[in-house]
């Protein structure tokens, strides 16, 4: 799996693909529909498969000062992209001069530049300047394009707004019922104060980085190591009332775990959320309620099957 950048070359052999185009940063089931079309008509056609996204965001380009929103990093949508069977991932580089394209600069450059062939999009998909281009200018200047139609549930379509007011709410069977996989948080361990240790609930501290913040609480969570271990555990996400001063992290400690992961990058899937942030008075009761939540979570995760 590729990553290909707007501003750099194309390679020959990635040249004359079908291109799914859209951000795609949830990747969700909508966003699944819309790449497996491209991937099957690239294969129909014997032309390579390449999903484009933005980055940064064009929010964070436009309302710099939006709170983070993000369901994904680039590294987590390149290991999704490439699990759905695509043959490299196209970052645009979300700049102004790139908004400022009208839609015949943009198509110039799809064609000419990256040597796209047809694209695919969702049917809301618009781009160049004022957001002037359609999935019908794509044709009327000359790129062969498709839009496959929204995926809709009981509640309506299927999009990444869902998915974050579901993890806002603490609603994770929503959000993992919409993404198909549970939403997951990924960083390196960072050292922290260490008290967890002292109270037999050892905790690898991970900063919550560009990430939408879902509800603070406390979650039954499942981490994946680089090695390919998948360890249930229970964590902390928010500001740690308890503790001054308060400091916003994802705190999972996981079962039956020992071994030092500082430094590591570990992916935390958020499961179940059990409540939501408690300020305990003392540390005896501090312990007692942890013991609880962990308690609960192994309950929880017993119960729930892991997702491959």
């Amino acid at each position: 799996m590729e990553r290909l950048s707007s501003s750099g070359p194309v390679p020959p052999h990635l040249r004359g693909s079908v291109m799914a185009l859209g951000n795609f940063d949830g990747f969700h089931a909508g966003h699944q529909a819309v790449v497996g079309r491209a991937i099957a008509r690239a294969r129909a056609e014997g032309r390579p498969a390449i999903v484009a996204t933005f980055d940064p965001h064009p929010m964070r380009l436009f309302r710099p000062d939006s709170p983070s929103f993000r369901l994904t990093t680039l590294d987590q949508r390149q290991a999704l992209f490439a699990h759905a069977g695509a043959d490299a991932m196209l970052v645009f580089d979300f700049t102004r001069e790139l908004a400022a394209l009208d839609p015949a600069a943009y198509v110039r450059l799809l064609v000419e530049q990256l040597g796209v062939a047809a694209v695919v999009t969702g049917q809301d998909f618009t781009f160049g300047r004022g957001r002037a281009g359609t999935i019908g200018s794509f044709a009327a200047l000359g790129l062969p394009a498709e839009a496959v139609a929204p995926i809709t549930d009981g509640e309506g379509v299927i999009s990444s707004t869902r998915v974050r007011a579901a993890l806002r709410a603490g609603d994770c069977a929503t959000a993992t019922r919409l993404l198909t996989r549970p939403f997951t948080i990924e960083g390196v361990v960072q050292h922290g104060a260490k008290l967890g240790r002292t109270i037999g609930f050892p905790t690898a501290n991970i900063d919550m980085g560009p990430y939408l913040r879902p509800a603070y609480g406390i979650y039954a969570v499942r981490g994946r190591l680089s090695d390919g271990r998948v360890l249930d555990g229970a964590a902390n996400l928010g500001i740690r009332p308890s503790f001054d001063p308060p400091k916003e992290l994802l705190e999972p400690h996981f079962f039956d775990f020992s071994e030092s992961l500082y430094g590591e990058r570990v992916a935390v899937e958020l499961i179940h959320y059990l409540h939501a942030e408690r300020k305990y008075e003392g540390l005896e009761a501090l312990t007692a309620g942890i013991a609880q939540d962990c308690a609960d979570a192994r309950q929880i995760l017993a119960g729930t099957p892991r997702l491959a």
